[in-house]
């Protein structure tokens, strides 16, 4: 990454540990209530034991939350924004959303939140917040919702009719650092409204609650007025801060404690509690803030009148400087200016001018939101289970979850999927964000994934923890992928030399959980995996998380393919490694004859109908393998089928010819073994460039997968590749036992049941990380096939394309999910019309978990920027990627060189 630009050149300062420029960021979950670290219950339902409502008076145990907060890195120090428009009968600290049961579709968020920036060291971010001026509505939220079907919408915020008239505020929250703990905080409140409007503003600022947690009581940190228009802060750990006002304003004073009389109807231990700002503000009870101006919680009072169409400013600085006079007006502004200035710097780097505005525009709030979606993360698992300092309502610590990973002590920055839906990393989410975040900030990437594989999170066992709610559940192998592909563009950006280190420590790690995978997950030992859940949640005809009803085992095509796929990438990482090691030649070997009997399995020589593939069909299905031993094919035509298509390595002969020891082993295994590889890409057959071809497909195969695949009426979208086919929507897959009829439907959105998933379907809407496999899949298999092999694209169409050019042709309809269509609409928002026309609205971009099947609208979590970001570095890909590039030089290299340097 050049450092010619400010911003870069602060990345390099904090990365080499010159200045701690990360030190202060967006750090805060936006949910902190509701998760399985604050559930002290005795059944192990978070949702209902903790709620939102209880979250303004209960002070937690492991972590904070906010509305468009910062903390340190340790959370120590929070600051964040509360506001109250005059009705609402609470202050609005944090988001308001549905719990799982509450939901007609699940969890949500019931509120309008937009990341609009962030670079990577956060010197520069921009959040936007849309707060009605009328009642927000809570119970017209959770009432309505709750009556609503599975079949009907979701009823969400513009709904209600709390937008209607523009009667809202925009606020605008902007964080420029002037060094890396001296941070200005500009709040900037839009009316647009046709009257005038009053907005109480509460910028908070408050410590953890550490101090009651632990038996030895460590120092109690405080807060407490240093002047009219100075909070002072001090902390036996991080030390002395200042929040400085930009004019005289009531500065109120409180505890972070728990307001024990209302929660659990105990007398508290002190007249100050979490809820006083709150109960001051909004209740009038004057009696409910510390006259004496001290305490652990404390937010300067604004009541800023907002003249109709109009903006009011607020200017304050967080800092670690005592200053007699702080800069606020001008010079203030200037240095937020210089900060926006060097933000638009650093992305003219990243994203290709060559992109159209809109795109540009998509691309740089995608990485905004996977830049805001960093969370400390604190969860010391075995402490957790075994905490002595309990709540009221907990006589005796039942810790009902995770025990088995009890040496689990997280207390990192992660990369979460969502800060409120999902405040909590999830393994193979995170694979996802890594490849994308290394795009601005390789370091970050390289450290998420050492985190995931570290003693502190690897299971003895080598199991990567999957996510909070069950860190056994099992999730596809994805962390190889994702490493391989940082160090292919880390290699790219620093002129061809790699950092091995990272490659070959990842790769030990790697090794253990491979090995965890095999013993596992092979109950036959025929190289054809079960795997489990695998991510999919509701893909199938049963719950792979549970044992079959049928007894037995389910042979999955996708598990089978995801260690196929591993198999490879271990393989291509160990031939990296064995250039400068010729021990991990043998390594090499091994991961090659494991690829090869793996996709041997999938399809033995013969008909036979307990294998994956299908011969009649040209597809792989599930099998499932009876008690009795009588198997059979379980006909869903889903992701599960495509699946294998991830499974694909291009190596050069060139590259086999430097490695003796592997070379010799290669070619006496193909000859020892030719039965292996007459029903998969043959290993002996060069293609373009006298490349090799790894994939458990061979042409022929390849063909009949992709004329399902690309036919509009089965899997393709105008919007990517769907989950399940949309053959299934006539046709659906019955399977009876006994009484029971279990029954696979196509559904293009939303769940209709609540069958092994609940909210999440994979019955037919777009995921972006299974289609962007997909792609990288195709087009590396471009590279061995070149221009003379073409397919028909849609299937029936009449045009026939190349792999590059099928792979370009699903990156277009996934890019055009965002971006706007010849009417000015995206379709992510379908019939939204203030989304679709309101100009304070239409080019705010939400990254929704996955997307309608048939019209591309957003369903799920909608700020799942997380694995959805990676839309960014498929547009910025699709412009500056060439076909001619591959076919001359190799797929790994030229994508890796051209994402490295993308403006250029």
């Amino acid at each position: 990454m050049s450092l010619n630009n400010s911003e870069s050149r602060r990345l390099k300062e904090d990365n080499e540990q010159q200045k701690p420029w990360k030190k202060w960021g967006p750090y805060l979950s936006e949910r902190q209530w509701g998760t399985v670290r604050e559930d002290y219950s005795t059944n192990g339902n978070a949702w209902d034991y903790f709620p939102h409502d209880q979250s303004r008076s209960r002070a937690y145990r492991w972590g904070e939350d906010g509305l468009a907060g910062i903390s340190d890195n340790q959370q120590q120090m929070c600051f964040a924004l509360a506001l109250w428009n005059g009705v609402d009968p609470i202050l609005k600290e944090r988001l308001f959303g549905l719990t799982n049961s509450e939901g007609n579709h699940g969890e949500d968020v019931k509120e309008y939140y937009f990341y609009l920036d962030s670079t990577p060291t956060h010197s520069y971010m921009k959040y936007l917040y849309k707060y009605p001026q009328s009642p927000f509505p809570y119970d017209d939220l959770v009432n309505t919702n709750r009556h609503r079907s599975r079949q009907e919408l979701e009823y969400e915020l513009l709904d209600t009719g709390v937008f209607d008239d523009n009667r809202y505020f925009d606020v605008f929250v902007e964080y420029a650092k002037e060094s890396p703990e001296d941070i200005l905080i500009k709040i900037s409140i839009f009316n647009r409204g046709p009257l005038a409007a009053t907005l109480h503003v509460l910028p908070t600022f408050w410590f953890r609650n550490t101090w009651n947690w632990f038996p030895e009581h460590p120092p109690k940190p405080i807060l407490k007025q240093l002047n009219d228009r100075t909070i002072a802060a001090n902390h036996s750990t991080i030390g002395d801060r200042f929040l400085y006002c930009d004019r005289t304003v009531p500065l109120l004073f409180t505890e972070n404690e728990t307001n024990i009389e209302r929660i659990f109807n105990i007398p508290n231990r002190g007249p100050y509690v979490k809820d006083g700002i709150n109960n001051y503000v909004v209740e009038g009870k004057q009696d409910a803030v510390n006259p004496d101006q001290a305490g652990t919680k404390a937010a300067p009072h604004y009541i800023i009148e907002v003249p109709a169409g109009g903006v009011e400013v607020i200017q304050l600085r967080l800092s670690d400087q005592s200053y007699q006079n702080p800069v606020f007006g001008d010079e203030f502004e200037r240095i937020v200016q210089e900060r926006r200035q060097e933000a638009d710097e650093f992305y003219n780097t990243i994203i290709p001018q060559s992109l159209s505005q809109d795109a540009r525009n998509v691309a740089r709030q995608a990485f905004a939101g996977m830049l805001w979606t960093k969370q400390y993360y604190n969860f010391p698992v075995d402490e957790w289970i075994k905490d002595e300092i309990l709540p009221p309502d907990c006589p005796k610590r039942l810790a009902n979850r995770n025990k088995e990973w009890f040496h689990l002590e997280s207390a990192d920055i992660l990369s979460m999927p969502d800060k409120w839906e999902y405040p909590w990393f999830a393994a193979w989410d995170l694979a996802f964000h890594c490849v994308v975040l290394a795009s601005v900030d390789m370091e970050f990437a390289k450290e998420q994934l050492r985190v995931m594989t570290n003693q502190l999170h690897l299971h003895p066992n080598g199991q990567i923890p999957a996510y909070e709610w069950n860190f056994s559940d099992v999730n596809p192998p994805v962390h190889c992928t994702a490493t391989w592909q940082i160090y292919l563009i880390d290699k790219a950006q620093n002129n061809g030399k790699g950092d091995r280190l990272f490659l070959e420590t990842q790769f030990h790690k790697l090794l253990m959980n491979f090995t965890w995978w095999v013993n596992r997950k092979d109950a036959s030992g025929k190289n054809v995996f079960e795997g489990g859940f695998l991510g999919l949640d509701n893909i199938g005809v049963f719950d792979r998380s549970s044992k079959l009803p049928t007894g037995g085992t389910l042979e999955q095509a996708d598990g089978t393919s995801w260690m196929a796929m591993f198999s490879l990438d271990m393989l291509e990482i160990s031939l990296e490694l064995a250039l400068d090691n010729p021990a991990y030649e043998e390594l090499a070997s091994k991961f090659y004859e494991h690829f090869i009997y793996i996709a041997a399995a999938m399809d033995r020589i013969g008909i036979n109908n307990d294998e994956l593939w299908d011969e009649d069909d040209g597809f792989f299905y599930d099998v499932l393998r009876l008690p009795d031993g009588n198997s059979f094919r379980i006909k869903v035509r889903s992701m599960v089928g495509l699946i294998p298509l991830y499974a694909s390595a291009v190596i050069s002969k060139d590259l086999i010819d430097q490695l003796p020891i592997f070379k010799k082993r290669f070619i006496k295994f193909n000859e020892q073994h030719p039965e292996l590889l007459q029903n998969i890409s043959n290993p002996n057959d060069l293609g373009l460039g006298d490349r090799i071809l790894l994939a458990p497909v061979n042409g022929e195969k390849l063909r009949r997968i992709l004329e399902k695949m690309l036919d509009e009426t089965e899997f393709l979208s105008d919007y990517g590749i769907r989950a399940l086919s949309r053959y299934h929507r006539d046709n659906p897959y019955i399977f009876e036992l006994g009484d029971q009829v279990y029954r696979v439907d196509y559904e293009p959105a939303d769940s209709s049941t609540g069958l092994f998933g609940g909210n999440s379907n994979w019955r037919g809407p777009i995921w972006m990380p299974v289609n962007a496999l997909l792609v990288q899949s195709i087009r590396r298999m471009y590279s061995y096939y070149g221009n003379d092999f073409k397919v028909e694209c849609p299937t029936g169409s009449g045009q026939w394309m190349t792999l590059w050019e099928v792979a370009d042709e699903i990156l277009t309809r996934l890019n055009n999910i965002f971006l706007q269509d010849k009417q000015g609409c995206r379709p992510v928002y379908g019939s939204t019309e203030k989304f679709q026309t309101d100009p304070h609205w239409k080019d705010l971009i939400l990254f929704y978990e996955f997307f309608h099947g048939d019209n591309g609208a957003g369903v799920g979590a909608s700020h799942q920027t997380g694995w959805t970001g990676l839309v960014a570095r498929y547009l910025i890909a699709q412009k500056v990627v060439k076909p001619e590039d591959v076919l001359e030089k190799g797929y790994a290299s030229v994508v890796s060189k051209k994402l490295s340097v993308a403006s250029a």
